[in-house]
């Protein structure tokens, strides 16, 4: 025993002894490595030299190493960048700017079911990496890129916490299916399905755990998802594990958002004095003046509030042997500026990546999670503001509604009290009053292995074995005093679904250079298969008593809509010379919303790309860096957004409002729906040509594309012959709709040096979105579809375009009320006096990026535009002295514009209010310093402050001008936000 402890005593002094005697013989040393453009490169591989010492960048581009004492060379490289050598003698911290390889054909990008050099591309594909991301307080992945990629739109829903948006790839291509992209995560297909009680299904994914993400845009590169491919794809790659000891970093954010613009409402004094003007108005035997109180209530001060938001990030990126890692944990607490408006974010994050036997094993895993906690505000809120009496309080001692006034009549002699119905409500009671709770869980993630064989080192095998569950429940509490649901005694209701998807693909993949002819194959065929099902529960209404409202039983309490989508797919790239490139692929998808008959699409496309600056004539030309000309034609297909089974006829059930009584029983009648056992899928069909190109050593660089695509076999609603079906109208395959349209994207660096650069980027694209068809005949006198009220589909006009009548005005300029133009000129004015006037979609859309670098400061500022873009000014439309001064019991506030037009009652369908709303916005202005690696050289620091919403350039005369699908109903308001963050790398 004696001698066993002796031993140990001798081996611990040894190893204390070496690690004196190492750590006597080496230093600590970090540095920063960034791009020409002082972007950080991430994953750069620093290396002693002549050593196996090394280590890799984190996030931030910053590296730590333990280096030799005395004299060392340190070597710096990255895939696509000169390798640099740097002595690092006397010194404890460096920067290193690496500069571009023209020659080099390493930029790989990340394409459809691979990775391809990017130089080499035969699509139209766009890449946004985390160095040019939108920054400032981001809570969805897709505002990160906003103004970012050429054709491409992401409009926000509304300024809510979590807020999802729209986004549009090239415009639109269906009217009943869906016009959204397919996203891919990490190789995972996931659905764009409502979770209830989530704001977005994109709310619960962490934007700090994103990489890059890829923009397929043409058919070129969108052809390998097929049926899902209409609207373009987003791919989009998580942060990984890298090389060498763990590295730590911690974000954290505090933001303030504010009120950016108020809706232009009368203050108290103009109302009165706008009241004051009528002289006896009376209201029955009730002078308007008598209705005013005395009160000064600014209504939309009382709802909206400074909102406070932090947002904090934990990673550990690193190696175990083997094995690449990272690790990452999200809290995210963010108040909405409308007031009860609260969203809290937990989420997480675990990426594996093992080699083994030999390295001939690839092993991805990707797992992500997120708990979301929210309370959604009554936005009824937003419009009873605009509208609500000013002169009113917001509190009342004898309001039987909670103590907040309310406009009601009580009964002298019996006390009843009696809720004018129509009145608008209190709207500080309409937040108060309202508490809707939810509690929504998310998992996606998926495992992917990548087999090299043995035998043939050349020929992959992949399988891609992934899912996507989530569960969304909440509820919502309502006061039976509560003036909005006092009719029903308030309410307490719940809601809640379950969603299931599963993925699993197989392909192989086989990619041979043959030097003898100059030649590269490059060969993939697979399998797929996916299976969504949503489970949605279906509750009946409660009073807030708890007692279950009459007639508002369901008759089914779940429903679960299921669908599957089996595919084949193949793709050849050959390379000639490493200029010729040709590009073909296939896929075949079968759905179970189709029948047997018309379920298999066959989506083909082919491409091909010219690398011109690889040619000998154009060696001479130095400046040149790159020059590609692309050729892409392809189908895809679209069946998303519409119901399951569309192919059969169903039968639907009566509410228990509509019975039937045979004897002495009532029973639930099944009434048939319209079906059409032929739809099929919609397809479209791309064409595109593109150029890509670069001069001095990459400083410059961009690409222009023209596309023009067609959608045949368009899924619309039309109307049928009374009798023909279950129905008057009927979900089918007719029509058809065009965008053309051209694309510019460009980045330089006009100034690098060693103190000061100057980064600046510019994208433009222009859509000309038009339907050509809409009928199984060429029917001329079919007037389209009518949307809502002011809107219609209709042949020769954008979708969605304005159904108006044409105002006529006075000799100042003033809107005359209630005349119209007679557009066809038949002697009256009536309904077929309606014209199209104007679109919702603009027809020009800019982003432009810019970044100046001096030292260790950044400041960097993103701007976007809209430009041929309408809006109708719905809220508007209110602004009439009839709905202030009704004779329904009460007086309602409007906006100023009431005082411009002089409406005396609505003119709901004027053309006088689509209205201009091109705009100018700057998105982003962000200030940040590099403050390197501060507590004992060992932590490095960068500080960001930003403001998002800086300012909008617009004549339109609403809120904001950015509202998708072009009609103003009182959106909730987008904030301009302030932050200041601090990223630690450690």
């Amino acid at each position: 025993m004696t001698k066993i402890r002796t031993i140990q005593l001798l081996l611990t002094c040894l190893v204390l002894l070496c690690a004196q005697t190492a750590a006597a013989q080496t230093r600590t040393f970090a540095g920063l490595v960034h791009d020409n453009a002082k972007g950080p490169v991430i994953g750069a591989t620093v290396q002693v030299k002549g050593t196996a010492t090394g280590t890799t960048t984190n996030e931030t581009g910053r590296f730590t190493l333990q280096v030799p004492e005395g004299s060392a060379t340190l070597v710096i490289s990255y895939i696509g960048f000169n390798t640099q050598e740097v002595s690092i003698t006397g010194i404890n911290d460096i920067t290193v700017t690496l500069t571009p390889n023209a020659q080099s054909l390493g930029d790989v990008v990340v394409i459809g079911y691979g990775t391809a050099r990017k130089k080499e591309l035969t699509g139209s594909i766009a890449t946004v990496t985390s160095k040019e991301f939108q920054t400032g307080a981001i809570t969805t992945p897709e505002q990160l890129i906003a103004g970012k990629v050429a054709g491409v739109s992401i409009t926000s829903n509304s300024g809510s916490p979590g807020a999802g948006s729209v986004i549009r790839i090239r415009g639109g291509a269906s009217l009943n299916a869906s016009n959204d992209p397919l996203i891919v995560i990490d190789g995972l297909p996931v659905a764009n399905m409502n979770i209830y009680g989530a704001s977005s299904p994109l709310s619960l994914v962490n934007p700090n755990d994103i990489a890059s993400f890829t923009v397929l845009k043409d058919a070129a590169a969108t052809a390998i998802y097929g049926s899902r491919a209409s609207n373009g794809v987003i791919l989009i790659t998580t942060k990984k594990g890298m090389a060498g000891k763990p590295q730590f970093s911690f974000s954290t954010q505090v933001s303030v958002a504010t009120l950016a613009k108020k809706a232009d409402v009368l203050s108290a004094g103009a109302f009165r004095k706008l009241v004051d003007s009528l002289g006896t108005g009376l209201v029955g035997n009730v002078p308007f003046k008598s209705l005013m109180g005395s009160a000064n209530t600014d209504w939309q001060k009382e709802i909206y509030q400074a909102a406070i938001a932090t947002d904090n990030n934990l990673s550990m990126a690193g190696a175990l042997k083997n094995m690449p890692y990272r690790l990452s944990f999200g809290y995210l607490n963010q108040d909405g500026i409308l007031k009860t408006d609260n969203l809290q974010r937990i989420s997480g994050g675990v990426s594996l990546t093992p080699m083994l036997f030999d390295n001939h094993l690839k092993i991805d895993i990707n797992l992500k999670g997120a708990v979301n906690k929210s309370r959604f505000a009554n936005s009824a809120a937003v419009s009873s503001a605009v509208y609500f009496d000013p002169t009113q309080p917001v509190h009342s001692a004898e309001s039987p509604f909670g103590g907040y006034y309310e406009w009601y009549a009580k009964d002298a002699g019996t006390g009843e009290v009696t809720l004018n119905k129509l009145a608008p409500r209190n709207p500080v009671a309409l937040l108060d009053l309202y508490n809707n709770h939810s509690d929504v869980q998310r998992s996606y993630g998926n495992i992917q292995f990548d087999y090299k064989f043995h035998f043939l080192p050349e020929l992959h095998a992949n399988l891609n074995l992934g899912y996507d569950v989530a569960k969304g429940e909440g509820k919502i509490d309502v006061p039976a005093y509560a003036a909005q649901n006092f009719l029903d005694s308030g309410q307490h209701n719940q809601y809640g679904n379950r969603i299931r998807n599963k993925v699993g693909e197989f392909f192989l993949n086989y990619n041979k250079t043959i030097e003898s002819i100059k030649s590269n194959f490059n060969v993939t065929a697979g399998y797929g298969y996916y299976d969504n099902l949503a489970t949605n529960y279906n509750y009946p209404a409660f009073r807030a008593n708890g007692d279950t409202i009459p007639g508002s039983i369901p008759t089914f309490p779940l429903d679960k809509p299921q669908n599957i989508l089996i595919s084949y797919y193949g793709r050849l790239i050959y390379t000639l010379n490493s200029r010729y490139i040709l590009a073909a692929s296939l896929r075949t998808d079968g759905s179970s919303r189709f029948s047997p008959a018309t379920r298999w699409g066959t989506f083909p496309s082919v491409a091909f790309t010219w690398r011109a600056n690889q040619e000998k004539f154009l060696a001479a030309a130095k400046s040149l860096s790159d020059l590609k000309l692309r050729l892409s034609y392809g189908v895809t297909g679209n069946q998303d957004g519409i119901y399951n089974y569309a192919y059969l006829g169903v039968y639907s059930l009566s509410d228990n409002a509509s019975t039937v009584q045979i004897g002495d029983k009532f029973y639930n009648m099944g009434s048939p729906a319209a079906y059409d056992a032929g739809i099929k899928w919609e397809q479209t069909k791309t064409y595109n040509a593109g150029v890509d190109y670069a001069f001095l050593n990459n400083r410059i660089g961009g690409s222009v594309d023209v596309y023009y695509k067609k959608t045949k076999d368009l899924l619309n609603t039309i109307p049928i012959p009374a009798g023909s079906n279950f129905s008057s109208t009927i979900l089918t395959n007719v029509g058809n709709i065009e965008n053309k349209g051209v694309e510019v994207q460009i980045e330089a660096t006009p100034i690098t040096g060693k103190r000061f650069t100057w980064y600046l980027a510019f994208n433009a694209a222009y859509n000309n979105n038009k339907i050509t068809n809409l009928t199984a005949t060429r029917d001329s006198t079919y007037p389209g579809s009518l949307v809502g009220t002011v809107q219609i589909h209709s042949v020769g006009y954008s979708p969605y375009a304005f159904y108006v009548y044409h105002q006529v005005y006075d000799a100042a300029g003033k809107p005359i009320e209630g005349v119209y133009a007679d557009v066809n000129h038949d002697g009256q004015i009536n309904q077929a006096d309606l014209y199209r006037y104007k679109s919702p979609v603009p027809k020009f859309i800019f982003g432009f990026t810019t970044e100046f670098s001096y030292d260790k400061w950044s400041l960097r500022t993103v701007l976007r535009a809209n430009v041929g873009n309408y809006m109708f000014n719905n809220l508007a439309t209110g602004a009439s002295k009839a709905n202030m001064f009704n004779t329904l019991g009460y007086l309602a506030n409007t906006l100023s514009e009431v005082t411009k037009s002089s409406f005396y009652y609505g003119q709901q369908q004027s053309d006088y209010f689509v209205q201009n709303a091109s705009f100018l916005k700057m998105d982003n202005l962000t200030l940040s310093r590099d403050f390197g690696n501060i507590i004992s050289n060992r932590v490095g620091l960068r500080v960001t402050a930003a403001c998002q919403n800086v300012f909008t350039i617009t004549k339109y005369t609403g809120i904001d001008p950015e509202i998708y699908g072009g009609i103003d109903n009182a959106l909730y308001p987008r904030p301009r936000t302030f932050s200041l963050g601090a990223n630690l790398q450690f």
